[in-house]
């Protein structure tokens, strides 16, 4: 029980401080909180976690089948470099004063939630990421092949990756409500962060360093499953 509770707060600590980086769905979340509401925010919030966790339940129990998927990778993340483009182009028309300028995906009538898990499921970069810690923690003994050790991770992904997006959540509302910050400032910065987010995708595809890639580097295609689930 305690090696269990070991790998619970080891995967909670590193999915507080990876989604602490700025990126598409924390600020997708920071948006919908200032222009909707809490309560949607953190309904696209929780979506988005249960979907990355969706994905490093199968990183873990299927890794050689994830990393013959090449092409539709490439698919994802073209379709993720488009989304922010499209989010950038919304929070600048916001921006600029235009009356009823909104987010084309964030004015979408769809439940937050599954605005939040489709978001997260088109996009591959989490991937790569848990691919990567999830090889550290087997190296070091922390991570162990067992199902006990697969929930326990999952859920300290999941506390961990909330408690974060609780800080853009209610620090975006903060801020407007409390500072008297401008909103339209608020959406020309997210617009702002958003394109250079879009233009480092696209620097990575263009270098091949993305999702895809790292995926190759990590492990070879042809090398043997080494997951199993022992109950």
């Amino acid at each position: 029980m305690k090696e269990i509770f070991r790998v619970f707060y080891t995967g909670l600590g590193i999915s507080f401080l990876g989604s602490m980086v700025i990126g598409t769905i924390s600020l997708s979340a920071m948006q919908i909180s200032i222009t909707e509401g809490i309560r949607p925010a953190l309904y696209f919030s929780v979506g988005s976690i249960v979907a990355e966790m969706f994905y490093v339940r199968l990183l873990l129990v299927a890794l050689s089948w994830i990393k013959k998927q090449e092409r539709i990778f490439k698919i994802m993340e073209w379709l993720a470099i488009l989304i922010v483009i499209v989010l950038a182009i919304g929070s600048f028309k916001a921006a600029l004063g235009h009356n009823n300028a909104q987010n084309p995906l964030l004015s979408q009538t769809m439940h937050r939630f599954f605005l939040g898990f489709i978001m997260r499921c088109i996009s591959p970069a989490a991937i790569p990421f848990w691919l990567g810690w999830s090889a550290v923690l087997y190296a070091k003994g922390i991570m162990q092949h067992k199902k006990g050790f697969y929930n326990g991770f999952l859920l300290g992904i999941g506390l961990g990756t909330l408690f974060a997006h609780f800080i853009f959540i209610f620090g975006g509302k903060l801020a407007v409500q409390k500072l008297n910050a401008s909103q339209d400032v608020l959406n020309f910065i997210i617009g702002c962060v958003f394109s250079v987010t879009a233009i480092i995708q696209i620097w990575k595809i263009l270098n091949k360093k993305d999702a895809v890639e790292v995926l190759h580097e990590e492990l070879p295609l042809d090398s043997p499953d080494q997951i199993s689930v022992d109950k």
